[in-house]
């Protein structure tokens, strides 16, 4: 048996098609898509991630604006242009690129977005409509991944759902997103005991962890979907989580690079489409 892969890249193009399409009659209608990005510092992976935004918001008919910061800015300016950009109704989403510098707070940054542009779906508030199941906005990688879970047909209701990884932006929302589906989830993490054991249970497995090849071909449940979320360089090569080994087992697999990462700034984009939708009613 050899798992299929699951191509996030077609995916992503034919969901950017049907963003463009949308966006072209807001546009028509007097209400243009606009996304703001701040990157502060020169994080090398960062710039990338901002760049490959400009990107899609041009794939996709968006306004956008960058705001490329020094790595000494004051916490307070960072929050001054945020707030400015706010009030601003010719943007609808704010995106502050992560990680910030030590001496700027994440938390007050991502406070100062307002819910209704929070196109991360980072704030609070919105954090909170996601655990409720009454939300405007998903994160991104998490929405990217139900995404390709529906393309291929792969539904989690009664499914036995493993989630490795319980960071804020992928761990967390994914684990709800699974179980709003009617999945049964477990969430693992550096601690859990009988870790593979636990794996080799899961229906869908995904691995949220940031280490390469982490989950061996030896945790994988025959047959099961395998949802690899990590970005890791190994000798100056991009790989997953997940042993590519592990394709001889999974019945589904998603390619690192190629899987999650594309989809993941596409949500961005369907997030900022549905903000903009609001404001225009």
């Amino acid at each position: 048996m050899s798992a299929v892969l699951m191509d996030g890249k077609a995916l992503s193009a034919k969901v950017r098609g049907e963003i463009l399409e949308k966006a072209r009659a807001l546009t028509a209608a007097g209400t243009r898509p606009g996304l703001a990005v701040i990157l502060v510092g020169e994080d090398p992976a960062s710039q990338v991630y901002v760049r490959n935004k400009e990107k899609a918001c041009a794939e996709c008919g968006f306004y956008s604006e960058k705001y490329v910061l020094p790595a000494e800015t004051s916490q307070q300016a960072l929050l001054e242009l945020v707030e400015e950009l706010g009030r601003n109704p010719s943007i609808h989403g704010i995106l502050c690129q992560l990680p910030l510098p030590a001496h700027i707070s994440e938390q007050a940054v991502i406070a100062a977005i307002p819910p209704e542009k929070d196109v991360d779906a980072f704030h609070p508030a919105n954090v909170g409509h996601i655990m409720i199941g009454d939300f405007d906005f998903l994160p991104c990688t998490p929405a990217g991944v139900m995404e390709l879970l529906d393309a291929y047909g792969i539904d989690p209701k009664g499914k036995r759902c493993v989630v490795i990884g319980r960071s804020n932006i992928v761990g967390k929302p994914m684990a709800m997103l699974l179980l709003h589906r009617h999945g049964t989830v477990t969430i693992c993490h550096s601690r859990t005991q009988g870790l593979a054991d636990i794996c080799r249970e899961a229906d869908i497995l995904v691995a949220a962890v940031g280490r390469a090849h982490f989950v061996t071909p030896d945790m994988v449940k025959p047959g099961a979907a395998v949802i690899d979320v990590g970005m890791n360089r190994v000798d100056g090569k991009l790989c997953g989580d997940v042993d590519p080994a592990a394709a001889a087992v999974a019945g589904y697999l998603t390619p690192v690079p190629g899987g999650v990462g594309p989809m993941t700034i596409t949500m961005l984009m369907k997030n900022t489409l549905r903000a903009a939708e609001k404001a225009a009613r």
